[in-house]
Protein backbone atom coordinates (compact mmCIF):
# COMPACT_ATOMS: atom_id res chain seq x y z
CA UNK A 1 0.00 0.00 0.00
CA UNK A 2 1.20 3.52 -0.74
CA UNK A 3 1.11 6.62 1.42
CA UNK A 4 -2.00 8.78 1.17
CA UNK A 5 -0.14 11.75 -0.32
CA UNK A 6 1.02 9.56 -3.23
CA UNK A 7 -2.34 8.09 -4.20
CA UNK A 8 -3.19 10.76 -6.75
CA UNK A 9 -0.11 9.81 -8.81
CA UNK A 10 -1.25 6.19 -9.07
CA UNK A 11 -4.82 6.56 -10.29
CA UNK A 12 -4.53 3.53 -12.59
CA UNK A 13 -3.68 0.93 -9.93
CA UNK A 14 -5.46 -0.42 -6.89
CA UNK A 15 -3.78 1.72 -4.24
CA UNK A 16 -4.96 -0.60 -1.47
CA UNK A 17 -2.79 -3.44 -2.77
CA UNK A 18 -0.10 -1.68 -4.83
CA UNK A 19 3.41 -2.20 -3.45
CA UNK A 20 5.75 0.46 -4.87
CA UNK A 21 8.82 -1.61 -3.97
CA UNK A 22 7.55 -4.54 -6.03
CA UNK A 23 7.54 -2.26 -9.10
CA UNK A 24 10.42 0.14 -8.55
CA UNK A 25 10.90 1.29 -12.16
CA UNK A 26 7.20 2.09 -12.57
CA UNK A 27 7.04 3.88 -9.21
CA UNK A 28 10.17 5.92 -9.87
CA UNK A 29 9.04 6.84 -13.39
CA UNK A 30 5.60 7.93 -12.24
CA UNK A 31 6.93 10.15 -9.47
CA UNK A 32 9.74 11.66 -11.54
CA UNK A 33 7.22 12.53 -14.23
CA UNK A 34 4.24 13.64 -12.12
CA UNK A 35 5.35 13.99 -8.51
CA UNK A 36 5.48 17.12 -6.41
CA UNK A 37 8.24 18.03 -3.93
CA UNK A 38 6.77 15.83 -1.21
CA UNK A 39 6.49 12.86 -3.57
CA UNK A 40 10.08 13.29 -4.76
CA UNK A 41 11.30 13.52 -1.15
CA UNK A 42 9.50 10.24 -0.43
CA UNK A 43 10.99 8.73 -3.61
CA UNK A 44 14.53 9.68 -2.61
CA UNK A 45 14.02 8.25 0.88
CA UNK A 46 12.64 4.95 -0.42
CA UNK A 47 14.85 4.24 -3.45
CA UNK A 48 18.58 4.51 -3.98
CA UNK A 49 20.16 7.16 -6.15
CA UNK A 50 21.40 4.34 -8.38
CA UNK A 51 17.83 3.07 -8.94
CA UNK A 52 16.58 6.57 -9.74
CA UNK A 53 19.46 7.29 -12.12
CA UNK A 54 18.80 4.00 -13.92
CA UNK A 55 15.22 5.09 -14.60
CA UNK A 56 16.35 8.52 -15.79
CA UNK A 57 18.75 6.81 -18.19
CA UNK A 58 16.43 4.08 -19.51
CA UNK A 59 12.79 5.22 -19.30
CA UNK A 60 11.61 6.40 -22.72
CA UNK A 61 8.19 7.44 -21.37
CA UNK A 62 9.68 10.39 -19.49
CA UNK A 63 8.71 13.62 -21.19
CA UNK A 64 11.64 15.53 -22.70
CA UNK A 65 11.10 18.24 -20.09
CA UNK A 66 11.22 15.82 -17.15
CA UNK A 67 14.07 13.80 -18.64
CA UNK A 68 16.15 16.93 -19.16
CA UNK A 69 15.41 18.22 -15.65
CA UNK A 70 16.35 14.96 -13.92
CA UNK A 71 19.41 14.51 -16.13
CA UNK A 72 20.60 17.91 -14.92
CA UNK A 73 19.79 17.11 -11.29
CA UNK A 74 21.71 13.82 -11.43
CA UNK A 75 24.41 15.14 -13.80
CA UNK A 76 23.69 12.55 -16.47
CA UNK A 77 24.77 13.56 -19.98
CA UNK A 78 21.78 13.97 -22.32
CA UNK A 79 23.25 11.42 -24.73
CA UNK A 80 22.84 8.79 -21.98
CA UNK A 81 19.14 9.55 -21.43
CA UNK A 82 16.85 7.37 -23.55
CA UNK A 83 14.00 9.89 -23.52
CA UNK A 84 16.30 12.52 -25.03
CA UNK A 85 17.79 10.40 -27.81
CA UNK A 86 16.17 9.25 -31.07
CA UNK A 87 15.16 5.60 -31.19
Amino acid sequence: MIDNHLRLFFWDVNVETFDPHAYPEYTIFRLLELGDEKAVAWLRAEFSQRQIEKVVRTERRLSPRSANFWALVYRIPAKEVAALTPQ
